[in-house]
């Protein structure tokens, strides 16, 4: 059974997790995502659902604005050669969400712990985290270190990792 995003909030509350969610409408790009800055304060995530040659399943979760090199980033991972995105059908099958609403939170669903979570170190300079919890229609802010709580408690302790920004500069901000 795929967990709701109130079983998911449950399973936060008995961590002792803090998980302030605000509803919207669907979400399906960082693009449309952006209409909600200054609503919801912290760090704003993309993911890339990734598997290599091998068949390894990797969950990259960076800040929306992520410069990533996805030719190059299985060196910096160790991945068994190239990443391509992984599959609509092992997605629902591991994390148990669609495109769209791809998160870390998906993991809970990954019983067997088949996918290796990787948070982009750029990421983790944010106090606060903000990332769908299971469906893109709501936005739910973790502190970044009750993130690695979560992600630990479900079997999946992360690697963090500098994975953005490492082929192109561009820090215009």
């Amino acid at each position: 059974m795929t967990t709701t995003p109130d079983q998911l909030f449950s399973y936060l509350d008995d961590l002792g997790i803090s998980h302030p969610t605000v509803s919207h409408a669907p979400l399906f790009t960082v693009e449309q995502s952006q209409a909600l800055r200054g609503q919801i304060a912290g760090g704003h995530t993309k993911n890339l659902f990734l598997r290599d040659k091998k068949q390894a399943v990797y969950l990259v979760t960076a800040p929306e604005d992520a410069v990533i090199d996805l030719k190059g980033l299985h060196r910096v991972l160790g991945a068994s050669g190239r990443f391509s995105f992984g599959s609509t059908e092992l997605l629902k099958e591991l994390l148990g969400v669609v495109p769209g609403s791809v998160t870390p939170f998906g993991v809970i669903n990954d019983r067997e712990a088949r996918v290796t979570m990787v948070l982009d170190a750029a990421l983790m300079e944010h106090a606060i985290i903000n990332a769908h919890p299971l469906t893109n229609t709501m936005t739910t802010s973790i502190a970044r270190e009750d993130l690695v709580k979560f992600l630990e408690a479900t079997g999946h302790p992360p690697r963090i990792e500098r994975v953005s920004g490492l082929t192109a500069s561009g820090d215009d901000a």
